[in-house]
């Protein structure tokens, strides 16, 4: 039996769980609201997403999942520099304390010998994603 690798990333944001869920869901503008400087933009087509990197590289991603109950989002990566052979991803998001939220990354992927740069760029991204966050709940 072979189990894909799993990155479990959690992240503490100072910002309503309505806020945060606000800009999860919002898929269509991750380079303005969620990763601006990872991503110079992003173009949808249908249920397909396309991520314009800093670097001139693009990341192809279905969108498989927007739940707004659970405020829950999952997608799957397509076509990337890495060579991957497969990619899930999900997010949700869970109220934590009175006016923060916690939002949970899971990644499961393929090939295993990828984790070290997959670690690398959840890590890189979870920080960015908390800044920007915060960041656009005081701008409000």
């Amino acid at each position: 039996m072979i189990f894909l690798p799993t990155i479990h990333k959690e992240i503490l944001i100072e910002a309503t769980p309505e806020h945060v869920w606000d800009v999860i869901s919002d898929v269509g503008a991750v380079h303005h609201r969620l990763v601006p400087g990872y991503t110079e933009d992003t173009i949808m087509n249908g249920y397909e997403r396309t991520l314009v990197l800093p670097n001139g590289g693009i990341t192809r991603e279905f969108i498989v999942s927007i739940d707004d109950k659970e405020r829950r989002m999952a997608y799957a990566v397509k076509e990337t520099r890495l060579p991957l052979l497969h990619h899930h991803a999900s997010f949700q998001v869970f109220p934590h304390g009175e006016n923060a939220s916690k939002l949970v990354w899971i990644t499961d992927f393929l090939p295993e010998h990828l984790a070290p740069e997959i670690q690398a760029r959840i890590h890189r991204g979870a920080e960015v994603m908390k800044e920007t966050i915060e960041a656009g709940v005081k701008g409000d």
